[in-house]
């Protein structure tokens, strides 16, 4: 369990920060970046389980689950893999956790007609909302994407933020009536 008596600790004034390995790096080294925009997108699905719990307590319970999940693969990045003997097993994100938001996906999707144009962000709040936390979850896959090219970083990660990002799209139809009340794209409607 994490204990934290004192918030600031004045270590970081320098521009660095350190990872859960005690390994010091920029603040805007790519990890950084990475684990950060995981939790920014985190920090948005709050604000979504605020409108959420007000229209359906069973979507509000998967997200509550996604938050832990977000802290659990900010968690995993912010430990870069080693083939060195820690004593412990670091905490890692795993296929199980993907299986679970695709079976949400897939539960979700049920419900909804298939698209016949692209969707706009809008409709209901949490629909704007979950749009806004699929773009953040596409930038964080994209720096993840870029980290992985420079270090080695667990694939059941990658995997996630992918997953997680559809889920957002397909949540944010689900919450627009079922997708009735999809705000869809004209193209060249207003030429």
């Amino acid at each position: 369990m994490v204990v934290l008596n004192k918030i600031y600790t004045k270590t970081g004034d320098a521009g660095t920060t350190a990872l859960g390995s005690g390994e010091r790096r920029a603040k805007h080294d790519l990890r950084i970046q990475a684990y950060g925009t995981v939790d920014e997108t985190n920090a948005i699905v709050g604000i979504v389980r605020l409108e959420a719990a007000k229209i359906a307590a069973e979507l509000d319970k998967v997200l509550a689950r996604i938050q832990n999940d977000l802290f659990d693969l900010g968690a995993d990045l912010a430990r870069p893999e080693t083939d060195e003997d820690l004593g412990y097993e670091p905490l890692r994100m795993t296929a199980a956790q993907v299986s679970a938001v695709e079976a949400e996906i897939d539960r979700l999707n049920a419900d909804l007609e298939p698209l016949r144009s692209f969707v706009l962000p809008g409709g209901a709040p949490a629909s704007a909302h979950l749009h806004h936390a699929r773009t953040v979850s596409r930038r964080a896959e994209r720096l993840m994407t870029e980290l992985a090219e420079a270090e080695n970083i667990n694939r059941h990660a990658l995997v996630y933020m992918n997953r997680l990002s559809d889920f957002f799209f397909v949540a944010a139809r689900w919450v627009n009536a079922r997708g009735t009340g999809d705000v869809l794209w004209v193209p060249g409607k207003n030429r």
